[in-house]
């Protein structure tokens, strides 16, 4: 298994009960191709960097899992299908983005503890 992170872009015109919709369906689909979800972040309603089709905002969320690499293809094809999703990223972390990221992780569990 593989470290994988994930960051997609949900259309601005979903209400907040759609948005949170489309990323249990995402999140459903890992869990379906057992795919273990280590982290997951739902940064909010941010500006573009340019226009995507018309729009200059979009819900951006991010998803840390491990699976192994023919997950990647189906949840890629489930992203294209979706008009929801404007845009999506996901890449492979290598050792050290991993090791990054999990402490990362800690130092906000530690900042919130506070």
């Amino acid at each position: 298994m593989n470290n994988y992170e994930t960051v997609f872009i949900l259309t601005p015109v979903l209400s907040d009960v759609q948005m949170k919709e489309a990323v249990e369906k995402f999140k459903a689909l890992l869990v379906a191709e057992k795919a273990e979800i280590v982290n997951e972040e739902n940064w909010g309603l941010r500006k573009l960097a340019y226009p995507i089709q018309k729009k200059s905002t979009g819900f951006y969320q991010m998803i840390e899992f491990k699976a192994d690499p023919s997950v990647i293809e189906k949840l890629e094809v489930n992203f294209r299908r979706d008009e929801r999703v404007i845009r999506f990223l996901t890449f492979k972390q290598e050792k050290f983005a991993a090791e990054y990221a999990a402490k990362r992780r800690s130092m906000k569990s530690k900042v919130k503890e506070d």
